[in-house]
């Protein structure tokens, strides 16, 4: 049986991913700052083949731990889903350093070093697959959000790098950007009052927000075996990157 190891996978994509990786035949290691016990027993129940180990990605520490715990019950990770991420909505000139610095630390450093610790076991057994999970913010720019924007497009220049150096070894690296998702992260968003789901429903040209299994699907598919696709920064947002309409025009447009 081939192992994945996702990141965040306490609840929204981490959580649909691991279920959908394990639902594909994958013993799925979910790993999480938030206790995971609860949601292993449910899993397990279920009949998926999964093991949750419960830490900070940010910490070099837990990292190494993690790989060698994989490599020592399960010979290496054949696939990797660095998904864990955070957000932080705020003005570019009222960002403090620490703060930047923990958005970087989480969402670009702890996925290149997880890749690193994990693409040592793939690279020595010549296959593998990683997969990592940008944003639309990643491909363009959104207001107030200068740290987790450059976060994401640097892992975008890191997938395509690791894809370079690391594809002719057997170890395909590609990334998902997803659009906006109802998670718990949206949640607290639109706590802050930064906009509301009128604002994303009117703006997607499928006329929704994303779900959680939209992406888990897309990263499924990357992680697949039998594939070709290296490199690539797949948006998987209903249309939003493709559509330079008005929101007028836009909605006019639409069924009903």
């Amino acid at each position: 049986m081939k192992t994945a190891v996702v990141t965040g996978a306490a609840q929204g994509v981490g959580l649909a991913t691991s279920v959908k990786l394990a639902s594909n035949g994958f013993h799925v290691v979910l790993t999480d700052l938030q206790p995971l016990e609860s949601t292993i027993a449910e899993l397990s129940a279920s009949g998926l083949s999964v093991q949750g180990i419960s830490g900070d990605i940010a910490s070099e520490e837990f990292v190494a731990a993690l790989a060698s715990q994989v490599a020592s019950e399960h010979g290496a990770a054949d696939v990797l889903v660095n998904n864990a991420g955070i957000s932080m909505i705020v003005p570019a000139e009222e960002i403090g350093r620490s703060e930047w610095h923990k958005v970087m630390s989480i969402n670009l450093e702890a996925a290149f070093f997880l890749s690193q610790a994990f693409g040592r076991q793939m690279l020595a057994q010549g296959s593998g697959s990683i997969v990592n999970v940008a944003s639309i913010a990643g491909l363009y720019g959104i207001i107030h959000r200068a740290a987790y924007n450059a976060s994401k497009h640097g892992l975008i220049g890191l997938t395509r790098t690791l894809a370079a150096e690391w594809g002719g070894r057997g170890v395909r690296v590609n990334a998902v950007c997803p659009g906006w998702i109802k998670t718990d992260m949206d949640v607290m968003s639109q706590a802050t009052g930064a906009y509301n789901d009128d604002d994303i429903i009117d703006r997607v040209p499928m006329g929704r927000f994303a779900k959680a299994e939209d992406v888990a699907a897309a990263i499924a598919f990357l992680a697949s075996e039998d594939n070709f696709i290296n490199g690539v920064s797949l948006p998987v947002d209903g249309g939003w990157t493709g559509d330079a309409s008005w929101n007028s025009l836009r909605t006019k447009t639409r069924a009903g």
